[in-house]
């Protein structure tokens, strides 16, 4: 019996699989809480949701140290440029979740203080619709890009070529072919 007849275990399995694993298994989120999608973004991090138990127990605070970025709520455009520093400084790789209809899409405020979709600043990964999303949505939205980290559909899309720099024109460079939206029903 040869080693290609074995079914994969952790013996025979793939490096691949095994680093898509822990990929998934320990992704750090950043704080980036802007408005009110902020107190829902904490309350998912509290007992009653634990986000302990898919391996995000704290918050990082500095974004060396952390690959996710939960963007949870409104951006004006004063702290577009903070929030890209703050991308830029974070590991590869890393991991965009738009929190909110005002991150998504600027929501209400169609003005020119507040930025019309953070996408427009940085790569967006997973969409999480709401005004304010349900931490049930955000958990969703988590468990959306852990699937998509591990079967390696973002780590493709980020190598074809295509820019993530910020390039100064009225449109971005970067936009998504198929945005991964998230839908609940709302609890009752």
């Amino acid at each position: 019996m040869a080693l290609e007849d074995l079914p994969h275990n952790f013996l025979t399995g793939r490096i691949e699989d095994l680093v898509k694993w822990a990929r998934k298994s320990s992704v750090w989120p950043n704080t980036f809480g802007l408005a009110c999608c902020a107190i829902e973004m904490m309350s998912a991090g509290a007992a009653d949701y634990d986000l302990a138990r898919f391996g995000m127990e704290v918050f990082r605070n500095s974004p060396r140290q952390a690959d996710l970025m939960i963007v949870a709520g409104r951006v004006s455009q004063k702290m577009a440029p903070v929030l890209r520093q703050v991308y830029d400084q974070m590991m590869e790789p890393k991991w965009v979740i738009s929190m909110g209809v005002c991150a998504s899409s600027g929501g209400m405020f169609n003005n020119y203080a507040i930025v019309q979709g953070v996408d427009q600043i940085v790569p967006v990964d997973v969409y999480a619709p709401g005004c304010p999303p349900s931490p049930e949505t955000l958990l969703h939205a988590i468990l959306t890009l852990h699937e998509k980290i591990e079967t390696g559909e973002i780590t493709k899309r980020r190598h074809e070529g295509r820019p993530v720099e910020l390039v100064e024109t009225p449109k971005s460079p970067w936009v998504p072919e198929m945005p991964t939206a998230v839908r609940l029903r709302t609890p009752r």
